[in-house]
C-alpha cells in the first residue's frame, strides 16, 4: 500500500500536458502583443516618413500655394505606399518662413495627423481607433526668391 502511494505521488504523467496548458496560451499573449506593437511602431513610422517628405516638397515650392499643395500630395503618397488607410488624414503646413526676406533663414514645417482604425492594423473586428501624429520642419533655401 505505501508503494502504490508513493507512486501515485511520484508520478509526472500528464505534467507536460499541464505545462503546455499553462505555457501556450501566455506565449501566444506575447507573441500577439509583439506584433501589434510591430504593426502600430510601423504606421508611427509611416506618418513620421509622410511629415518628412512633405516638409520636403513643401520646401521646395515657390510659394505657398504650392508648398500646401505639394506637402499634402506628397504626404498622400508616402501613406498609400506604406499601406496605411488613414479614415481622415490631416496635412498642415506652416508657410510663415516665406515671408521672411531672401537672404535671412527660413523654415516650413508639416503636420501630418492620420486617424486609424486598429481593425486595419491587427485583425479585423478589433474595435477602436488610433491617432497617429508627425511634425516635420524643413529649411526654406535662403538665397531664392520666395512669394
Amino acid at each position: 500500500m505505501i508503494t502504490l502511494v508513493r507512486r501515485l505521488i511520484t508520478d509526472e504523467a500528464g505534467v507536460v500536458t499541464v505545462e503546455m496548458a499553462v505555457y501556450v496560451p501566455i506565449a501566444a499573449l506575447i507573441a500577439c502583443l509583439l506584433w501589434a506593437y510591430g504593426a502600430t511602431a510601423s504606421a508611427d513610422s509611416a506618418v513620421l516618413h509622410a511629415a518628412l517628405d512633405a516638409a520636403r516638397a513643401a520646401s521646395h515650392a515657390r510659394n505657398t500655394a504650392h508648398a500646401q499643395a505639394d506637402a499634402s500630395l506628397v504626404a498622400q503618397q508616402i501613406l498609400h505606399e506604406h499601406n496605411l488607410r488613414c479614415r481622415a488624414l490631416t496635412v498642415t503646413v506652416d508657410t510663415a518662413g516665406f515671408a521672411v526676406p531672401v537672404g535671412q533663414p527660413a523654415q516650413v514645417g508639416v503636420e501630418v495627423t492620420c486617424l486609424i482604425t486598429l481593425a486595419d492594423l491587427y485583425v479585423p473586428g478589433i474595435p477602436g481607433e488610433k491617432t497617429l501624429h508627425a511634425h516635420q520642419i524643413s529649411a526654406l533655401d535662403t538665397y531664392r526668391t520666395r512669394t
